[in-house]
């Protein structure tokens, strides 16, 4: 048993998303989305060292020392998984702990809306899933592959660092595959699932414009590409892929692109009034043949007007996907307001004050704001 596993088992008390252990201070963690410390004492620097060292293998190790951090995942046998973070910082060695569920939660237990399904029938195709970090892309993904694994005949491929959700065969083969254990990286392994006869494959990330290419050739000639990058709305993940690109090759991806998305998923977790966790915000775009012209065009701009006109289809705005938060009454108006692209949606009688504008000093008869103070 490791040390590290008692200050573990106390996160899950907690009921805790993340935990961040930083030389210097107590234990941290994640609850609801807030940080806040756990009953412990301050971490020294021998104790980081002793706490987090102790968990690397050998191969995790050897990668640490040379990067100065490194990412793999690590189980207390019967109690949790987690994903870690090792990393060097100015007072030492730091580490951040997400807590991963015990088991694979399907799109109801997730708050996915069911259309979103559809999204996993394509023989090929491009399906993104995005949002800032911690908002639950991995769980939304790994839902998808378990939707699969369960209703269709197919060849799963995951291609994940670290790997974060094991999955048993089903009506599926699934095979996993870790970046540092079993594929140097995730264009390398990219390459060879060209030779491993998949029908869908999952890229844990999308981080660089090889893997992108690689991603986007595989999804318009024949699998389904599963992934994620961190971007905040439909209309960015767009732009952030093709400007990844310069030149010539840049007017390639966009046509590839136009050509194989199927859809975007972008992710916001909202906190709950009953203060029972967070509920889930998704937009949606679902691409159709406007999608593709305006892509093609240089008119991603004009996407966000696309899902409000695209119900029919699937599509959903993250504003209208909050205000119904709110409408269910798991959000309330200043937790949705966060999330909004503008107070004004809100209903009158439920908009926040607005915050009072700062006092300002007059000089003659010009009228001076008042610098803030550094």
């Amino acid at each position: 048993m490791a040390r590290i596993d008692a200050i573990l088992k106390l996160v899950k008390e907690h009921g805790a998303s993340d935990l961040h252990l930083t030389t210097g201070s107590p234990p941290m963690v994640r609850v609801n989305g807030a940080i806040t410390p756990v009953p412990y004492e301050q971490i020294s620097r021998e104790v980081a060292e002793l706490l987090l060292f102790e968990i690397m293998d050998p191969q995790v190790r050897a990668v640490y020392d040379r990067n100065k951090d490194v990412d793999f995942s690590y189980e207390v046998p019967g109690v949790l998984r987690v994903r870690c973070n090792i990393y060097e910082q100015s007072r030492g060695i730091g580490g951040a702990f997400r807590i991963l569920p015990n088991q694979i939660l399907t799109f109801d237990q997730l708050g996915v809306p069911g259309h979103v399904s559809r999204l996993t029938e394509f023989r090929r195709g491009l399906v993104l899933v995005t949002g800032p970090p911690g908002t639950g892309k991995s769980s939304t993904l790994a839902a998808m592959v378990d939707h699969i694994n369960r209703t269709q005949a197919k060849h799963i491929l995951t291609i994940e660092d670290p790997i974060e959700f094991r999955h048993v065969n089903h009506k599926s083969l699934v095979t996993q595959r870790e970046i540092g254990r079993n594929t140097p990286s995730f264009s390398q392994a990219l390459r060879a699932a060209l030779r491993e006869d998949p029908d869908v494959i999952l890229v844990g990330e999308m981080r660089d414009p090889e893997t992108m290419q690689l991603a986007i050739t595989a999804a318009s000639t024949g699998q389904l590409v599963l992934a994620t990058l961190h971007t905040m709305s439909a209309s960015q993940t767009v732009d952030r892929i093709i400007d990844s690109f310069e030149g010539e090759k840049q007017a390639q991806v966009r046509l590839m692109l136009s050509e194989s998305l199927k859809g975007v998923l972008a992710q916001r977790l909202l906190r709950r009034k009953d203060g029972r966790g967070r509920a889930l915000a998704l937009e949606t775009l679902v691409s159709n043949s406007a999608v593709a012209s305006l892509i093609r065009e240089r008119k991603t701009f004009q996407l966000p007007s696309v899902i409000q006109t695209g119900k029919k289809e699937g599509m959903v705005s993250l504003d209208e996907a909050v205000l119904t938060l709110m409408r269910d009454g798991l959000v309330d108006a200043d937790e949705a307001s966060i999330h909004l692209s503008s107070r004004d949606l809100l209903p009158v009688g439920e908009r926040p004050a607005a915050p009072n504008p700062a006092p300002a000093a007059r000089a003659g008869n010009v009228s001076v704001r008042q610098a803030p103070q550094s």
